[in-house]
């Protein structure tokens, strides 16, 4: 049985200041651009037979760049909806709410259509996710990518351990990050976490083009 890989996406100048992300569909920076595309190499060798994506401009982009061609599109991979709190950092609601964690107490209500989630709603919504990825791993060898977002990808990382949603808290997630699922002895494991090429690959990327031209 392959691996479930979990890929996150880029940089965004809201992953970069600390903005809760879920519903607005910004783009990545350049620096998230250059992110996923040295995620090609991380994922060069392996066999992805299913590829999912989050349906924001962020995820399938950086599924574009890091290689990961014929991505389906998947509303179950979009980001925890975050309601009254999009937009808004952690230290912000934090002085209102001084005791106030998103693993535990979930969210406001937001704008019409976007009445929040709860831990559990979202952990429901992994499990979704996880049994079509499961059904296809156990189908054959090959590994399936799921390419979304911080929060999500570890609530379903704490779903697949057999973990309550909140567990998700365990699993700092960085952007333009590699991480994999897999077994040993039949038993959901970590095999490899929040991995990235260094940032000194990212810096000499434009110097190497300039000194190329």
């Amino acid at each position: 049985m392959g691996e479930l890989i979990l890929v996150r996406h880029g940089e965004t100048t809201w992953s970069r200041s600390g903005q809760h992300t879920s519903y607005t569909d910004l783009p990545m920076t350049e620096r998230g651009e250059g992110q996923a595309r040295t995620l090609a190499p991380l994922l060069a060798d392996r066999t992805i037979g299913l590829t999912l994506v989050s349906p924001m401009t962020r995820a399938r982009r950086t599924a574009e760049l890091a290689g990961l061609g014929d991505a389906r599109v998947t509303e179950e991979l979009r980001e925890w909806d975050y309601g009254g709190y999009e937009g808004i950092a952690t230290t912000e609601i934090h002085r209102t709410r001084a005791d106030w964690n998103l693993w535990t107490d979930g969210v406001v209500p937001g704008p019409d259509g976007h009445p929040g989630e709860s831990p559990a709603e979202v952990g429901h919504r992994a499990d979704r996710v996880l049994a079509e990825a499961l059904d296809t791993l156990r189908a054959g060898d090959d590994d399936v990518a799921l390419v979304s977002h911080s929060h999500f990808l570890r609530v379903l990382t704490a779903r697949y351990l057999g973990l309550a949603p909140a567990a998700g808290s365990l699993f700092t997630l960085a952007t333009g990050t590699v991480s994999r699922l897999g077994t040993e002895h039949d038993r959901p494991v970590v095999t490899a976490w929040n991995f990235a090429l260094p940032e000194s690959l990212l810096r000499a990327t434009p110097r190497e083009k300039e000194t190329a031209a």
